[in-house]
């Protein structure tokens, strides 16, 4: 198992790597998290939600997703209430449980699912998630250190050492953990690391000697990019915008999702939150939303709403995604109080009108841009049922429309498609950025890397 001190601290990363190295080596490994709590999520071959980060550490693993990997996905739509993906499917029932009171419910699942993935493969390689240091959430805890004693589960601690002070939050973290937590930990992880490792000495064998638990690795800071589970940061701007060159706006909408499908923009990209912000900008992408109706309501507060209109207008292309297509249309209706928010007007640069659902749509879906003839292969998330007046023309029925240089569509990856990006960024008049490795070379990479930097027998004692 890898947990980490603090949020961030490289777990899916690890984990990921941990199940390519051990795939490469004829281990028949899989992926595990009990909980997620990320919007970032993606749909398995049989139609079901599970979280972008086991989704690509099944890829790792070489297996199918299942959503057993990750059988509680918490889908945050404010800073108090989050949504429970069950096993693939939201379940209302659970969702309005106070927090304190979910547990009862879910962790039968987790285990269920736990064991039945211990009994099918070799290994599961299962991460954390936060860090087991939150003593105020122990209570509730089905993720990180009571998974690892249900499991009898070896543990790694990561730290991420490129923020600093990695030993204090290791050894804080060691002290924070009961008895027998703490007889469960194998090695200590000090990871994205940048420079002379020999200038650690003597911090390792002084955390040793407070702890009792070695310092098993340094993995250093890769630039190799995966998926990223978490919300992007506030003040994320590419280097591109930064030295004055053109570049693609993304809104950082408050309950922004799926944002790991923009990583192949590279350095073109740039998170706004305000107007100002989107001076230079060549184009502008309205991401996917958890919450649509707020969003669009905070686009227009901060005044992002009346720019990109005016962007729009003077010909600057403009691309909405999923929740992003529905802002762009002409209203959102809310009859079934799906989101809460009521209805709503849109920016009106679509001539769509949308309906939120009380099913939601989740699938894989492939189709023919009939624009490029282009096979484009990605997924839907979303309650909105839109259809098109006869301002907007459509591309493919139910899925991808076009007014003029506004486009939205419900595929969830379109620019993960290189020749679709490539023609996305040609509209903005922008250079397609350096290509992106493919994601298996990407996890061979990291793998190898990991493997290298990592006491090895100190894993192998651990299957």
């Amino acid at each position: 198992m890898i947990q980490g001190c603090t949020s961030s601290a490289g777990k899916s990363y690890l984990t990921a790597a941990l199940c390519r190295a051990l795939m490469n080596a004829g281990v028949r490994v899989v992926p595990f998290k009990a909980q997620n709590m990320s919007n970032n999520a993606g749909v398995t071959p049989d139609g079901l939600e599970m979280g972008r980060a086991q989704l690509v550490q099944a890829r790792a693993a070489r297996v199918t997703p299942d959503v057993r990997m990750n059988p509680v996905l918490l889908k945050p739509e404010a800073d108090t209430r989050s949504q429970v993906v069950l096993l693939g499917r939201v379940d209302r029932e659970i969702t309005e449980l106070p927090w304190r009171e979910r547990k009862a419910h879910l962790w039968p699942h987790v285990q269920a699912s736990l064991h039945s993935l211990l009994a099918e493969y070799d290994v599961v390689v299962i991460e954390g998630a936060g860090s087991p240091a939150e003593v105020n959430l122990r209570g509730s805890d089905i993720v990180n250190m009571r998974v690892a004693l249900e499991a009898q589960a070896g543990v790694l601690l990561a730290a991420d050492i490129d923020r600093g002070g990695a030993f204090a939050h290791l050894l804080g973290t060691w002290h924070c953990l009961e008895p027998q937590e703490r007889a469960r930990l194998r090695g200590f992880v000090l990871n994205r690391f940048r420079g002379d490792a020999s200038l650690l000495a003597p911090a390792p064998a002084w955390l040793e000697a407070q702890t009792g638990v070695p310092t098993v690795g340094v993995v250093p800071l890769l630039d190799v990019p995966l998926p990223e589970e978490d919300g992007v940061g506030p003040g994320t701007h590419s280097r591109a915008a930064q030295q004055g060159g053109g570049f693609v706006a993304i809104a950082r909408l408050p309950r922004v999702s799926n944002l790991d499908e923009f990583a192949p923009l590279g350095d073109l990209a740039r998170w706004v939150t305000s107007p100002s912000e989107l001076a230079g900008a060549r184009a502008v992408v309205l991401p996917g939303s958890k919450s649509t109706a707020a969003d669009l309501n905070w686009l227009r507060a901060t005044g992002l709403a009346g720019a990109v209109t005016r962007l729009a207008n003077a010909g600057v292309p403009v691309l909405g995604v999923c929740g992003g297509l529905q802002m762009l249309g002409m209203a959102i209706r809310d009859p079934h109080g799906v989101e809460s928010g009521g209805d709503v007007a849109g920016l009106g640069l679509l001539d769509l009108h949308t309906e939120l659902a009380p099913d939601k749509t989740t699938v894989q879906t492939t189709f023919t841009d009939p624009e490029s003839g282009f096979t484009l292969t990605g997924y839907e998330i979303h309650h909105g049922q839109t259809r098109a007046g006869p301002g907007a023309r459509t591309l493919v029925p139910g899925l991808l429309w076009q007014q003029g240089n506004v486009r939205g569509t419900y595929l969830h990856g379109l620019l993960e498609h290189p020749a679709y990006l490539e023609r996305f960024l040609t509209w903005a008049g922008l250079p397609a950025p350096p290509g992106l490795d493919s994601l298996d070379a990407r996890l061979d990479a990291i793998a190898a890397q990991v493997r290298a930097n990592l006491d090895w027998p100190v894993i192998e004692a651990m299957l």
